[in-house]
């Protein structure tokens, strides 16, 4: 939106030389912080529907917003009150039609890039679902602004469960709550799908933050609560709010499993409690160690496709999301200001009180990076995994890594290694290296075959131990050239061939070059033969990594992508133990999406 001048009442408010943005955001078209609302004659509404003044009807600029389910209530009433106050941008009437869409689905949809879009702003709950909507780049484009409410992610229980807790008298950190609350018989603990619930997501990430602040093995404690929630999950916010019990006893109409507790947003809570009735409602526990929050940025889509009007128009909406009016509709509706201040009057609706520590500073929000290794975690905990890691052992790979005293083998060992400690004793790994003629005429060698972690091996120890020390053994190869093609064939139908049901098969391809065999397969006749193998009941999605300057993305994508899988770009190999679990997640999720 760069590009545009501002529209109508925006420099007459002597806003040329504002403060910074609030934010670190991509551009910056959010630096506005307060927007009188253009004068205009309210109409009266007719069959419960708002319409413009002949004034309006030739000269109005309309948009359409895919808002989360949560804040779509409160864009609906500031829009229709836009309307009836006649709000304009540059002379024209301003016209937003708002569309209530899940997160996780518009994002995989912007990712995908697969059709255009019915819509020009998007409002999701989180911002971490623009980096999931930017996908491998070669989607949709987004073009990121301001967040304009926020809502502080919590424990929710009905009172019979939080006075097993002594709420509100006894405050927790998130990893002391959540190992509180799955100690106690009286206790049922339930959750959104973190692969779809930035709620879910955030408060897992949480837990491990804390977790890791208490010492020890935090990796199986989180690993372990993912188990108990994986059991309890929901798809959706919404969804999990409906498992909660309506009674004291946790039993009502005759079903022991409905749940106490659930990891919830402030805003949810206000919400849910304005409808239920005695113990149906919520107490709410705010972690002591901050409560990370759902930030609602405020999203162009496909913005260079935009005509003048509409980029104007949602400029001029956006702005005016910070209007008095606007943050009094949006209060209403149980939001925070964005700077996450609380507001009393919420926080005892949605049942927090003191001395819980509601007003404390909300936790630092955790990086991407962080929030990928928790997605991956939470992947191969809720289903188990069977992978075959496939690694260039080609003479390259022992070219220095710039900053460092190792070589590019020497630190993709390093992260594979720290990768493995991620997965469980049920998940199966095996290992390939490859170079050119590695083995006779063969560009590929099976070292270490699929099998269980927590299996033993011969001469002792676990399947783990042996594989770990695998990846410690390999070593480039000295003037070995990289077989890519071949190798990618052989591999796939090999994990194919011995698919796993129930579990998550992927093909993990790790190479610092592009394909170097002259004389092997060549890349259409791969792709001919993996379209012809790939099969959506049994599929096994082609992770490919190209790790270094010399790698080619494209390349590698182009094969991945056949299978479902996809193809990631790593400069430093120590990244890799990161894209691992990122792909896993989005490969993961991918495939289920494809069953439903």
């Amino acid at each position: 939106m760069g590009r545009h001048s501002l529209p109508d009442d925006y420099e007459a408010e002597g806003h040329r030389d504002g403060p910074p943005p609030r934010r670190r955001r991509t551009v910056a078209i959010a630096t506005m912080l307060v927007l009188a609302v253009a004068a205009g004659t309210a109409v009266a509404a007719q069959g419960g529907l708002l319409s413009f003044s002949e004034s309006c009807e030739d000269s109005t600029v309309r948009l359409s917003m895919a808002a989360s389910p949560d804040i779509a209530p409160a864009m609906r009433a500031i829009a229709d009150k836009a309307r009836a106050d006649e709000v304009r941008s540059d002379g024209r009437c301003l016209d937003v039609d708002v569309v209530a869409r899940d997160a996780y689905k518009v994002a995989d949809a912007l990712a995908t890039g697969g059709k255009s879009v019915d819509y020009q702003v998007w409002l999701p709950d989180s911002d971490l679902w623009l980096d999931r909507a930017k996908g491998l780049g070669d989607g949709i484009p987004i073009t990121p602004a301001d967040s304009v409410a926020s809502s502080p992610v919590a424990l929710g229980m009905v009172p019979s469960a939080s006075e097993e807790l002594d709420w509100p008298e006894k405050t927790y950190s998130w990893a002391e709550l959540v190992a509180s609350a799955m100690r106690s018989d009286k206790v049922r603990l339930g959750a959104a799908d973190p692969a779809r619930s930035a709620t879910g997501l955030l408060a897992l990430a949480g837990i491990g933050a804390s977790s890791d602040k208490q010492g020890g093995d935090s990796d199986t404690r989180v690993a372990e609560t993912a188990k108990v929630l994986a059991q309890r999950m929901s798809d959706s916010d919404a969804q999990v709010l409906e498992t909660l019990a309506h009674d004291s006893s946790g039993a009502e109409d005759g079903n022991p499993k409905r749940n106490q507790a659930v990891l919830v947003s402030e805003q949810a809570a206000f919400t849910h409690n304005a409808e239920a009735t005695g113990g149906g409602k919520l107490d709410l526990f705010y972690p002591k160690d901050g409560t990370p929050l759902l930030n609602y940025p405020y999203t162009l889509v496909d913005e260079p496709k935009l005509s003048t009007h509409q980029s104007r128009a949602a400029l001029r909406f956006m702005t005016l999301l910070n209007d008095p009016g606007s943050r009094t509709i949006l209060t209403r509706h149980g939001f925070r200001p964005v700077d996450g201040t609380a507001v009393d009057s919420v926080v005892a609706s949605a049942g927090g009180r003191d001395p819980q520590p509601y007003a404390t500073s909300a936790a630092e929000a955790p990086s991407a990076r962080a929030l990928q290794e928790t997605l991956g975690m939470w992947t191969i905990t809720v289903q188990s995994a069977r992978l075959t890691t496939v690694v260039d052992v080609s003479g390259s790979m022992a070219t220095p890594v710039p900053g460092r005293d190792q070589s590019r083998m020497d630190v993709t060992k390093a992260s594979l290694i720290q990768a493995l400690g991620q997965f469980t004793a049920d998940d199966e790994i095996g290992l390939w290296e490859f170079a050119t003629t590695l083995d006779g005429e063969k560009d590929y060698r099976e070292l270490m075959p699929a099998r269980r972690l927590g299996d033993p091996a011969k001469g002792g120890g676990t399947h783990r131990e042996k594989l770990s020390a695998a990846f410690a053994g390999l070593q480039p190869v000295p003037g070995g050239a990289t077989g890519l093609y071949d190798t990618t064939l052989a591999s796939y139908e090999a994990a194919q061939s011995s698919y796993v049901k129930g579990k998550f098969n992927a093909l993990v391809i790790l190479t610092d070059g592009s394909n170097q065999d002259a004389h092997g397969i060549s890349r259409s006749a791969l792709i001919d033969r993996l379209k012809q193998l790939a099969d959506p009941q049994r599929p096994v999605p082609i992770i490919a990594i190209a790790v270094g300057p010399d790698a080619d993305r494209d390349e590698v994508s182009a094969v991945a992508k056949v299978t479902g899988g996809g193809g990631y770009e790593v400069s430093d190999p120590a990244e890799i133990q990161a894209v691992i679990l990122q792909a896993i997640m989005t490969a993961g999720e991918n495939g289920r999406a494809s069953q439903e």
